[in-house]
């Protein structure tokens, strides 16, 4: 499959996140593509179990939040590069809080090697990442959401109202100015907003897809994050609309 195949998947994945609901006609004119093309991306992403396809278009499979999984073969290239970046920012002998989402997941990836480090986490997919490393991990208690894989309810807030971290890299389903951080969940939002208030430092993690979007459930205002990290194909007006806020901005 060629990039642009799978710049073009990605983007329709991000709208029947963000929709529940995409139409041929309308990706064809949004994707520059033909509509023969789109009907072969919605035939192409059914056989992967992403979407029901319907006449004339394609609806999530029942749930307007895509399950981690898929959001992992999403933005993929830009995902690698944030990660990279995040993980740079990582001195060793820190303690580390990672969100749930696709983008910490690869960060955690990169973590694993890296020895004098604790994370502490919500995400079952980010401690299947870690658990064979040298890395002290802390996993909160929480009810499992399978969508996102992440340790919900009141039994994580007695594990993170005891700790401090030093850096939280928080994953988000939107963010922009006006609505701050937000994910699809309030739980979800509930458990990654005690993270980032423990911590000394909070960095978002993030494709452009995500910027200027805003879902169900703020997990924090913007200003309560001190950096952003997206991929360089991020649009000018929104990176600077994020720097005229007060948040440093770095384009990976």
């Amino acid at each position: 499959m060629s990039n642009a195949s799978a710049e073009r998947r990605a983007g329709i994945l991000d709208l029947l996140a963000s929709t529940g609901f995409v139409d041929v006609a309308d990706l064809a004119r949004r994707f520059g593509c033909s509509p023969a093309t789109a009907r072969r991306d919605l035939g192409a992403l059914e056989a992967a179990g992403y979407l029901h396809r319907t006449h004339g278009g394609a609806l999530v499979n029942g749930q307007r939040e895509l399950p981690v999984g898929a959001r992992l073969e999403t933005m993929t290239a830009a995902k690698q590069r944030i990660a990279e970046a995040a993980a740079a920012l990582v001195e060793d002998g820190q303690a580390v809080g990672l969100t749930g989402g696709s983008t910490t997941q690869q960060i955690a990836r990169r973590l694993a090697g890296r020895s004098g480090l604790t994370v502490v986490t919500n995400a079952i997919n980010v401690v299947v990442e870690l658990a064979q490393s040298d890395v002290r991990l802390v996993v909160t208690g929480g009810e499992m959401r399978p969508q996102s894989m992440e340790l919900v309810g009141p039994l994580a807030e007695p594990t993170t109202s005891r700790l401090h971290l030093d850096v939280t890299f928080a994953g988000v389903d939107g963010l922009s100015v006006s609505g701050g951080l937000t994910t699809h969940h309030p739980l979800e939002a509930e458990v990654n907003r005690m993270l980032i208030e423990r911590s000394s430092r909070s960095v978002v993690v993030t494709d452009h897809t995500k910027l200027g979007r805003a879902t169900f459930a703020q997990i924090v205002p913007l200003q309560a994050a001190s950096d952003v990290i997206t991929d360089a194909d991020a649009p000018d007006a929104a990176v600077e609309e994020l720097r005229q806020a007060g948040v440093r901005v770095l384009l990976a």
